[in-house]
């Protein structure tokens, strides 16, 4: 008789203990990070006459300590399409004006619209949008909550790949060809249906199979190593506190430190900075973020084809060599 069957009411305060602990560790995972918004180190520029704008730097640097990485520049514009800065301030003889990237988060768009509004000295402070979010969605939400659900669908492909193949060759062309529809499909949905992507669509289709395969690879590879604990281990990575940590809905710079860099490192924040940079920035700022998806691809596909979780081959040499021939039963007479 196993323990679990001789205390059961010992076991069920067990399992009630176990999962309170993990909410007390997924509550401050996913409310922390959002209830302390804020820049830091934030990448903003200065433009305009060198003198003013060095003034006008150094003047926001001391009034803000640690919350702007300020840059000046003698072309804003550039500077926000290239993704070097999320906003600049432009010296003019009007006075001061905003140039904002709502497309490269419209939270920052608020946060830089708030912060120098007191540089009017009483007037409204022109605001210029450069890189404007999709018609589609005005408000960039649309674009935050697609990733959820590739999430999800990437995460129960890995799953089912590891549980129910049991070939590796076989895996691999169900992760591959999971990737390939899922970029289509989850293209198709949300530039052709939902309105909430703009850009070339095969871009858009490719960034989102790379993210797709990033998942999935992840998840099977683990599992095909670790077993059915890897699955686990990667649902809690990739999904869990990649999801907490991602800032699709806001900016890393804007959560605390170091979580903000960390989600950048995981498939679901990198996924949406390389979208971003794809369908909005012509490709600029993606390198890093395409670096990380790739990586995870990779490093999933090589773990699926060399472990052996699964596959019922994980039978080691030592334990044939014990078991031994059968010896042959004797003859009668």
């Amino acid at each position: 008789m196993s323990r679990s069957s001789r205390y059961p009411a010992v076991l069920a305060v067990a399992v009630a203990i176990a999962v309170v602990a993990l909410q007390a560790l997924l509550v401050p995972l996913f409310a922390g990070p959002a209830a302390h918004l804020e820049p830091r180190d934030l990448p903003i520029a200065v433009a305009g006459p060198p003198a003013a704008a060095e003034r006008l730097a150094a003047e926001l640097g001391a009034a803000r300590p640690g919350a702007f990485d300020i840059r000046v520049v003698t072309d804003a514009d550039a500077a926000i399409r290239t993704r070097e800065v999320y906003g600049a301030i432009v010296l003019g003889a009007d006075g001061p004006a905003l140039h904002i990237a709502s497309a490269a988060s419209p939270t920052v768009a608020t946060v830089l619209t708030q912060a120098t509004a007191q540089l009017g000295q009483g007037r409204p402070v022109p605001v210029t949008d450069v890189v404007p979010v999709h018609s589609g969605d005005p408000r960039g939400a649309g674009f935050g909550a697609g990733f959820l659900p590739m999430a999800m669908t990437g995460l129960l492909a890995g799953a089912l790949a590891f549980l129910l193949i049991k070939r590796r060759p076989a895996r691999l062309v169900a992760l591959g060809t999971f990737a390939v529809l899922a970029g289509l499909a989850g293209a198709a949905v949300q530039q052709h249906w939902l309105d909430v992507l703009p850009g070339d669509y095969f871009a858009a289709a490719g960034v989102l199979a790379l993210f797709a395969l990033a998942v999935s690879a992840t998840v099977a590879g683990l599992g095909a190593v670790f077993d059915r604990a890897g699955v686990a281990l990667g649902a809690v990575t990739v999904f869990l506190v990649g999801n907490a940590l991602s800032a699709v809905a806001s900016a890393p710079e804007l959560l605390p430190q170091p979580w903000g860099a960390v989600g950048q490192f995981l498939p679901i924040g990198a996924g949406a900075t390389l979208l971003r940079s794809v369908v909005y920035f012509d490709g600029h700022g993606s390198a890093t973020a395409l670096g990380v998806l790739s990586a995870y691809a990779i490093g999933g596909l090589v773990l699926v084809a060399i472990g052996r979780r699964g596959t019922g081959r994980t039978t080691t040499p030592a334990a044939a060599v014990d078991a031994g021939p059968r010896p042959e039963p004797a003859l009668a007479g």
